[in-house]
């Protein structure tokens, strides 16, 4: 379990030590003991043996007992449906002049 910020992360390995999903990006909306994150990762393909396209997802952990715990996440299913959140939430919080 991680003890910082710093140290959530999205990198996934399996107990034979295979790499399944690779962080590429990590972005900290909030900090504190509800701390938000957001992650570009991508995921590894066993029937192709290649990494997959890349995903996003937002993810909210809880710091108790000096931890920090996974308390939910949303991941984005395509890269269109991302472009569809940012087009909401533009029309509901315009930038103010």
């Amino acid at each position: 379990m991680a003890q910082t910020i710093d140290e959530l992360t999205a990198n996934y390995t399996n107990e034979e030590g295979q790499e399944l999903c690779k962080e590429l990006k990590k972005e900290v909306l909030s900090r504190g003991g509800w701390t938000t994150i957001m992650f570009m990762y991508q995921e590894w393909n066993k029937k192709t043996e290649e990494w997959g396209a890349p995903k996003a997802r937002i993810e909210r952990f809880q710091k108790r007992n000096g931890e920090f715990r996974s308390q939910s996440r949303f991941n984005f299913s395509s890269a269109k449906q991302a472009r569809q959140i940012i087009d909401v939430l533009d029309d509901w919080f315009p930038e103010e002049s």
